[in-house]
């Protein structure tokens, strides 16, 4: 039988492994030189290298919802804001 602790080692060590894989995964789009689409993607990879960190290790997947929206709320916002700034810069 397994205890809590034991399952949760587990799953930090799978979250460990992934953000390796994704960084890895970042080495290869930046290795590739895919101009402004290696960019993209590299600053996906990164965002959702991010919410594995927050939701994991930060263990933002046990607080209630209401602190789980006011903390995610300016990076949703910041992905927005990044977003208009490439479609200006793509539309020039």
């Amino acid at each position: 039988m397994k205890t809590s602790t034991e399952s949760n080692y587990r799953i930090y060590i799978v979250t460990w492994l992934i953000l390796l894989a994704l960084t890895g995964l970042t080495v290869g789009v930046y290795l590739l030189h895919m101009g402004t689409a290696g960019v993209t993607i590299a600053l996906s990879i990164a965002s959702l290298k991010a919410a594995l960190i927050l939701v994991f290790f930060m263990h933002l997947r046990q607080e209630s919802k209401f602190l789980q929206g006011v903390f995610l709320l300016p990076i949703v916002l910041i992905g927005v804001i990044i977003g208009f700034t490439f479609l200006d810069v793509w539309y020039r």
